[in-house]
């Protein structure tokens, strides 16, 4: 996995990488109670908004980590959007994105130093 300043994450297959927010801002938000993710089909580059959680305290913007096209979406989280907050970085995942630039994924933050700065 990788990690934004802004605490998203990104676990990578190839071209594929798997998108969601870390457990300390699944923290930071609260109760989860809604999601409006990114249609599939939709082109998105590095650190565009991507999707919204909107929690019992405030809603958030969640930014994609790396350019590429949304192939999927967490669809469980439209009847179940707490997914995150009980497993924000497996279960709880947001969308999936094919790579259009690969190399970003470099200029990601290991889990060391995601770790260091929270």
């Amino acid at each position: 996995m990788r990690y934004t300043d802004s605490h998203e994450w990104i676990e990578c297959k190839g071209k594929v990488g798997t998108v969601g927010i870390t457990d300390y801002a699944q923290k930071e938000l609260g109760d989860i109670v809604s999601v409006e993710l990114p249609k599939v089909g939709q082109i998105l580059k590095a650190k565009q908004e991507a999707c919204v959680l909107e929690s019992t305290k405030a809603a958030a913007d969640v930014y994609t980590p790396v350019s590429g096209k949304v192939i999927a979406v967490n669809e469980a989280l439209k009847k179940d959007a707490s997914l995150i907050n009980r497993d924000a970085q497996k279960a709880g995942w947001l969308f999936q994105i094919e790579l259009s630039n690969p190399q970003e994924v470099d200029r990601l933050m290991t889990e060391k130093e995601y770790t260091e700065m929270t």
